[in-house]
C-alpha cells in the first residue's frame, strides 16, 4: 500500500510539474533576449527563435490590436512574437501631416505592447518606413518617438524596437547616419533593448553590414523576402552575410511576390523556412489582417478577430500557420 502511495505521489509531482512547464509564457521561459555573435539567445544562453506575426499598417487594421487576437496567436497558432507595423509617410502614416494622427497610433502601439506584455509574449515596435524611402527624411520624428516609446517600456525586457522597416532608394551610409542618431536615445533609456536595423533596397542588401557594421552590442540587421520573388540569390546573401559574423532576423516575409499579391510559391518558402531551421534565424509573417492580398493570412470573408479556425485562414495562413505549429522552443 505504502509503495503503490509512493508511485501515486510521484506521478503527481511529475504531473503538476510539467503543467507548471507548459503554463510558462515565452517570455517567463526564456526571459531578455541578447545577441552572441550571430545568434539571438535567450537569458540561459540558450539560441532562440522569435516567430509570429506582424500585423498589417496599424491604421488600416486597428481591430487586430487586441488581447484575444493575440491570445489566438500565442495559444492555437503557437507563436511567441507580435509585430506592431506603424507605417510613416502612407495614407494614415504616423508623420503623413494630411491624415496622420500621432496621438491615436501611439496609443494603438501601446496597447499592442500591453496585450503582448500581459500574455508574456515579445513585441517589435516597427517604424515602418516604405513611400518615404530614406530614414533620414523623418529622423527628428523618429527620435522623438523611440524616446518616448522607450521611456515608457525601459523597464519592459520584452520589447524589441526595429528602427526603420524598408529603407529604399538610399545608402547604407544614410542609414548608419540614422541609426547612429536614433539607437543612443534607446540606449540612453534602455541599454539592453534588442534593436533590429533596415537594410537598403527594402531590407535585401544584407551584405553591406559586413563591411561597415554599426558599433553597438545587441543589434541584428533585418532581411525580408516574399518568396515567387526572392530565391536563391537572396538566400546566398543571407548565408554569406551570417559566415561574415552579420547577425541576420527575417522581421518581414510572404509567400507571395513583393507586392503582396500574386500566386503564393510554397515550394520557394519551404526552402526559406528550411533556412530558419538551420540557422535557427527569427522570422515574422506578413500579414495579420483580412485586407484580400495573397499575403492576408486571413479570409477576406473572414469577421473573426480572435479564435480562428483553419477554415477562416487564406491558402497562404495555413502554410504558415503550419510552420509555426512544428516549433518547440516557444
Amino acid at each position: 500500500m505504502k509503495e503503490n502511495a509512493k508511485k501515486i505521489s510521484c506521478f503527481v509531482l511529475v504531473l503538476v510539474l510539467s503543467v507548471a512547464v507548459f503554463a510558462q509564457t515565452p517570455f517567463e521561459k526564456h526571459g531578455r533576449l541578447h545577441v552572441e555573435d550571430i545568434q539571438l539567445v535567450d537569458k540561459n544562453n540558450e539560441p532562440f527563435q522569435l516567430y509570429g506575426m506582424s500585423t498589417h499598417g496599424i491604421a488600416w487594421f486597428p481591430k487586430y490590436i487586441s488581447k484575444e487576437s493575440f491570445q489566438t496567436l500565442r495559444d492555437s497558432w503557437n507563436t511567441n512574437c507580435v509585430r506592431l507595423a506603424m507605417y510613416t509617410y502612407e495614407n494614415g502614416g504616423y508623420c503623413d501631416k494630411m491624415s496622420g494622427n500621432k496621438k491615436y497610433l501611439k496609443t494603438l502601439v501601446t496597447k499592442g505592447v500591453d496585450y503582448a506584455t500581459e500574455l508574456g509574449m515579445y513585441v517589435i515596435i516597427d517604424w515602418h518606413i516604405l513611400r518615404d524611402e530614406n530614414p533620414l527624411k523623418f529622423k527628428d520624428d523618429a527620435i522623438s518617438f523611440f524616446k518616448e516609446m522607450s521611456k515608457k517600456y525601459k523597464k519592459y525586457d520584452n520589447v524589441i524596437y526595429e528602427i526603420c522597416n524598408e529603407p529604399n532608394n538610399c545608402s547604407w551610409d544614410d542609414i548608419v547616419e540614422y541609426a547612429n542618431e536614433v539607437i543612443p536615445v534607446i540606449r540612453k533609456n534602455n541599454k539592453n533593448a534588442l534593436i533590429l536595423v533596415g537594410t537598403p533596397t527594402w531590407c535585401q542588401d544584407i551584405y553591406e553590414p559586413i563591411e561597415e557594421p554599426l558599433e553597438f552590442k545587441n543589434i541584428m540587421y533585418d532581411v525580408h523576402f516574399y518568396s515567387a520573388t526572392h530565391r536563391a540569390p537572396l538566400r546566398s546573401k543571407v548565408e554569406n552575410a551570417l559566415a561574415y559574423g552579420v547577425p541576420v532576423f527575417i522581421s518581414e516575409f510572404g509567400t507571395c511576390s513583393a507586392d503582396g499579391k500574386g500566386a503564393n510559391d510554397f515550394k520557394e518558402t519551404q526552402k526559406w523556412f528550411d533556412l530558419f531551421d538551420k540557422y535557427k534565424l527569427s522570422y515574422m509573417c506578413w500579414n495579420l489582417s483580412n485586407g484580400g492580398d495573397t499575403c492576408c493570412v486571413l479570409n477576406r470573408t473572414c469577421r473573426k478577430l480572435s479564435d480562428w479556425s483553419d477554415d477562416d485562414l487564406s491558402e497562404s495562413g495555413k502554410f504558415v500557420v503550419s510552420k509555426f505549429r512544428t516549433q518547440t522552443n516557444r
